[in-house]
């Protein structure tokens, strides 16, 4: 539990073991207890909080006030994301992911720096705006914190090359991207029937007030829906095809701009999509690297071979190329570096900057042909020769990449939504506050 409940409680209780005459002094000194908004397993929190989210909400929608819901389901939706980040940041500690307060001082001084701010002056800009500096650092660590629990699923994803190659050929014929935004009826893990028919009555009550014009698709997901994002209008942003659910993709493709999807049963529960805009995907343009092919003769640094003898072994091999031998024997005959010593020292073509800074600027320092003075790297002393260059077309290659990571971004969300709904299904949460007060656990 978390250690804000016990203090609470130890404080009242103090009262009843102290003499009467001590009572009423005590009373005074004790500051009134701060009202709690929702239990979240063995964290709690606080009224307060859930004000600051909301306050923070009605900032961003300043001037389009009328677009925000009724303040009982506002708060409902702002607290249902405390209770989310809440549950995400426990899990990350568990998993043993955390943040230093060196990675924050840094992080606060760079947005400070973004907005031409010193770190003093940022302090002086939120208290301000209200909010408190130390809330801003909490904030801050709970939002990095999440976003490495995140990318600790990236692990889980893979994408095959028939994926990739699937993907291009598509794009070949006429790739598109969509634009598209959602709202979601949400159902708990295990739905009884009777939930899954409340669920639907009310997405399509939801679609009916859509189709009658009495509000837009934006406006009754700021209003209705369950998902995450309701207070952005349910809006998802532009994807490809290969970004959307498969269960969706080949629909959408026929759909045009305004039409709506759905009710369709999802994962999460019922779900309303709307096809906002299309636009043809961006061509990748071309992309060309320049490599270089060298051949390389390597000393190490060892407890064997200490600085001062590998930097004389090097001059010698060095003025046995310069005085006429063949690079490449005298790589196979002394070079240390036995993945190439077989290949006469042979690295093949590769980017500059492939084997680090150091290695690239002698690289590109040289003439082709050219043999390189005696250079130190970590891996020991090095005296290399400049084969070739070259300018290679990596257009396909980048492609493919960019396709990859696409692929891989919408595996990414799908595994991510499923961890969250198991996270909220399997916690005890109990709201004090709000329309929702004392729901029972895990719902």
């Amino acid at each position: 539990m978390s250690r804000r409940l016990p203090a609470i409680l130890l404080a009242a209780s103090a009262l009843l073991f102290l003499p009467p005459a001590s009572v009423a002094q005590a009373q005074q000194q004790l500051q009134p207890v701060e009202r709690i908004a929702a239990i979240v397993d063995e964290e709690v929190i606080l009224q307060s909080e859930l004000e600051l989210a909301i306050r923070n909400i009605a900032a961003q929608y300043a001037g389009r006030e009328n677009q925000l819901p009724p303040r009982a389901v506002l708060e409902r939706q702002v607290l249902e994301r405390l209770v989310l980040v809440r549950l995400q940041v426990a899990r990350a500690r568990q998993q043993g992911i955390r943040v230093s307060d060196q990675e924050i001082n840094q992080t606060i001084a760079s947005i400070a720096q973004q907005n031409g701010l010193s770190v003093d002056g940022l302090r002086q800009r939120l208290t301000a705006d209200g909010l408190s500096f130390e809330e801003f650092r909490r904030s801050l660590t709970d939002e990095i914190t999440v976003q490495r629990l995140r990318q600790s699923f990236i692990q889980r994803i893979n994408v095959s090359e028939g994926e990739v190659d699937a993907a291009l050929d598509r794009e070949a014929t006429g790739g598109r991207q969509y634009r598209l935004s959602h709202i979601v009826v949400g159902l708990p893990d295990g739905a009884t029937a009777e939930q899954i028919a409340t669920g639907q009555r009310k997405i399509e009550g939801i679609l009916n007030v859509i189709n009658k014009g009495e509000m837009d698709f934006a406006a009754a997901a700021v209003r209705y829906s369950d998902s995450p994002n309701a207070l952005e209008g349910g809006d998802l942003g532009w994807r490809s095809q290969d970004e959307i659910p498969s269960a969706f993709a080949q629909q959408i493709g026929q759909m045009q701009p305004g039409q709506i999807l759905g009710p369709v049963r999802g994962p999460s529960g019922f779900q309303l999509l709307r096809l906002s805009e299309v636009r043809d995907s961006a061509q990748a343009p071309a992309m060309t690297v320049t490599e270089y092919h060298v051949r390389h003769i390597l000393v190490r640094v060892n407890d064997r071979q200490d600085e001062a003898t590998a930097r004389a072994k090097i001059d010698t091999l060095r003025a046995r190329v310069v005085g006429g031998a063949a690079f490449q024997d005298v790589a196979r005959e002394s070079s240390e570096d036995t993945n190439t010593r077989g290949q006469g020292g042979d690295l093949g073509w590769f980017p500059a900057d492939a084997y680090g800074p150091d290695f690239g600027r002698q690289v590109t320092s040289l003439e082709d042909g050219g043999i390189s003075q005696p250079f130190r790297t970590d891996a020991g002393w090095h005296v290399i020769e400049r084969v070739g260059m070259r300018q290679s077309d990596v257009t396909d290659e980048n492609r493919r990449a960019q396709v990859r990571d696409t692929i891989g971004r919408r595996k990414l969300e799908e595994e991510y939504e499923r961890h969250l709904q198991e996270l909220r299904g399997e916690a005890y949460v109990v709201f004090r506050t709000g329309d929702r007060a004392e729901t029972t656990p895990g719902n």
